[in-house]
């Protein structure tokens, strides 16, 4: 049987430059995962070949910060705020989390992106109570068969009070030793600090010395509502600490002089407007951060509250950012000749830009000769994408989960005909409700009827 792949005849988004599409173009996939060559009427050979006339071929999406342990209490937290948060997730059920659980919640997370296009995750992994905990967070996204990055956040002991004085746990240096000996791997690691919003200056230099020995990436939340407005970024210039291997979340709330910071060290962003506009982290940086000169990247954060694929977060942060641009001729009566933020902006975002974040643009992110394989193939008997005018229009505006009728991650077909490969979603389904009938049977004031609002705590 051929290892060989050739899809045949897609309407492929390349991501390679804003608003590329090829028309009838052929992709075919070496044996070892990455793509061969491109073009129209491209010879098989003994590649296994699958018709993709008239489907939207695109991309992976790379969410570039999702806190996925929390898959198994997926939606409780839709209708809380912050505080709410704070005190249901990680002073309440997070503590109560076991090692399978981690892995349950790990593995349903992870699967739930890949299922819907997502194809590179950064798991921002911050409930890490044990060394166990650790392991079984690892062994979920190296089960699913995607491509992540397991960023190493600690647990709750690490945040205390604020600013904390506990310095980042030294058990990320046998998980790095253990699991990550190696940086060649589908499943990378990565450090995921608190930053100097919440931790004192000695510890914030201590974390990063850290991650500077271990020879890893940062990501780390800032700018998220009151918090953000302390000046972390110029904190963490002063200190010599910028460079362009951290990923900074959000965003929100940092001045226009700290974006500016960012930009020349050459640091990422990631947005997640779902959770910023829920949880009052501020406005989404989207426009702020383009005008700074930083290329925004999308994430799903916070799973127990929102949804998790890639189509409603590129939807909620277009159409709040154009909401934005579009406020001032509201007050003024002046008239926009075109809107700036365009829906190929956003596809970028969603795919090397966070290839780039996550620092795997050199493999993934789009669809070129020598890249991996990762290609998500949407089904084009829905009506949502009848007539396919603006494929770029219709991925952003119009397609969701449901379209998404393959997936290869290194040329492997993960989703074939609508369907993961290789899961038993049974049993599944069955472990994260048992899951989360443990976590919630810890804590009796939690109800699974959305009225379950826990007690307000300060942070």
């Amino acid at each position: 049987m051929s290892t060989r792949t050739l899809l045949r005849g897609g309407t492929v988004i390349t991501a390679v430059r804003p608003g590329e599409v090829l028309t009838d173009t052929d992709i075919l996939i070496g044996a070892d995962g990455t793509i061969e060559a491109i073009g129209q009427g491209l010879d098989a050979g003994d590649a296994e070949v699958i018709d993709v006339h008239g489907r939207i071929v695109h991309p992976g999406f790379v969410d570039t910060h999702r806190h996925t342990w929390q898959s198994v209490v997926r939606n409780l937290a839709s209708d809380w705020s912050l505080t709410e948060y704070l005190a249901g997730l990680h002073t309440g059920l997070s503590k109560h989390f076991r090692p399978e659980d981690t892995y349950t919640g790990n593995y349903l997370g992870a699967l739930e992106a890949l299922d819907s296009g997502i194809t590179t995750l950064v798991d921002w992994s911050h409930n890490l109570a044990t060394p166990e905990h650790a392991d079984a967070a690892v062994a979920a996204l190296k089960d699913t068969g995607m491509r992540a990055v397991f960023a190493h956040g600690g647990g709750a002991d690490q945040w205390g009070s604020l600013p904390s004085a506990n310095v980042h746990p030294a058990d990320a240096r046998r998980v790095r030793d253990e699991h990550f000996s190696s940086d060649d791997g589908l499943v990378t690691m990565a450090l995921a600090l608190r930053g100097p919003q919440f931790v004192t200056p000695e510890v914030n230099i201590a974390d990063f010395r850290l991650a500077a020995d271990l020879d890893l990436r940062v990501t780390m939340h800032a700018g998220d509502g009151y918090w953000g407005k302390s000046g972390p970024i110029r904190k963490m210039h002063a200190d010599g600490l910028l460079s362009d291997r951290i990923t900074y979340v959000h965003c929100c709330t940092l001045g226009d002089d700290e974006l500016k910071l960012i930009a020349d060290s050459g640091g990422t962003a990631s947005v997640a407007p779902d959770v910023e506009m829920q949880m009052g982290h501020g406005f989404p940086a989207t426009g702020r951060l383009l005008r700074a000169g930083i290329r925004p990247t999308f994430s799903i954060d916070v799973c127990s509250s929102n949804g998790g694929d890639m189509f409603a977060t590129m939807r909620t942060a277009i159409g709040m950012q154009r909401a934005l641009d579009n406020a001032p001729s509201v007050d003024t009566g002046e008239v926009l000749e075109r809107i700036s933020l365009t829906c190929a902006d956003v596809v970028q975002f969603a795919t090397i830009d966070g290839a780039h974040a996550a620092g795997l643009a050199d493999t993934t992110g789009s669809i070129a000769v020598g890249k991996a394989a990762d290609i998500v193939v949407l089904d084009d008997r829905s009506l949502a994408l009848t007539p396919l005018n603006n494929p770029i229009g219709s991925l952003v505006y119009s397609a969701h989960p449901g379209l998404v009728r393959d997936v290869f991650v290194q040329g492997r077909r993960v989703k074939k005909d609508g369907e993961l490969v290789g899961v038993d979603i049974a049993r599944l389904k069955a472990d994260a409700e048992a899951s989360r009938s443990h976590l919630l049977g810890e804590m009796p004031e939690a109800r699974l009827d959305g009225t379950w609002h826990p007690t307000l705590v300060t942070a």
